[in-house]
């Protein structure tokens, strides 16, 4: 089992922020998400959103990799619950997914408003990975760390592309509710 984490900070108010992070795919910079399906979409008595969505990816391995694993099965579904509570100024996300059965990751990350830098926002992230039943499953969840680390960046840079491209073609994001 590995663990990996980040945290990033966007210039931007927390609900530009959530937008953009709802819209998230497809975008340019992670072609591997070929497709988001809404499973189910509803408001709890308290105001929050809730969203079960599946996404399905596909992602190209190394050929050391497929070799280890013995598959050259690279297309992944990804289970995500989401909660965007608007009164917190926060959202929830919580993501598992994996590569037959033996690689899994379970992801959780968090965006809230920043208090203490205007107009600013953080997106904190948390993995859990774990590869059984193969041999060097240490140097494979590592690389998949490595892997998470490279994915976030091109994923915070989705979330800009998506906020500079909405602000430039002056067309406002849509409301989440």
């Amino acid at each position: 089992m590995k663990i990996w984490s980040t945290e990033h900070v966007f210039s931007y108010p927390w609900e530009t922020v959530i937008k953009a992070a709802m819209r998230k795919y497809p975008n340019p910079m992670n072609p591997n998400v070929v497709g988001v399906d809404v499973l189910d979409r509803s408001l709890d008595a308290e105001g929050r959103l809730h969203s079960h969505r599946l996404l399905s990816t596909e992602w190209g391995l190394p050929g050391i990799v497929r070799a280890i694993l013995g598959t050259n099965h690279t297309q992944t579904y990804v289970k995500e619950h989401s909660i965007v509570d608007p009164e917190e100024k926060k959202m929830e996300l919580c993501s598992t997914n994996s590569l037959l059965v033996f690689l899994k990751v379970h992801n959780v990350a968090v965006i809230m408003f920043f208090p203490s830098i205007s107009h600013s926002t953080v997106l904190t992230q948390e993995a859990i990975i774990t590869v059984k039943g193969v041999s060097l499953s240490s140097y494979l969840e590592g690389m998949m760390a490595r892997r998470m680390s490279a994915n976030a960046r091109k994923g915070w840079d989705a979330i800009e592309w998506i906020i500079q491209n909405s602000e430039r073609e002056n067309v406002p994001l849509c409301d989440i509710y």
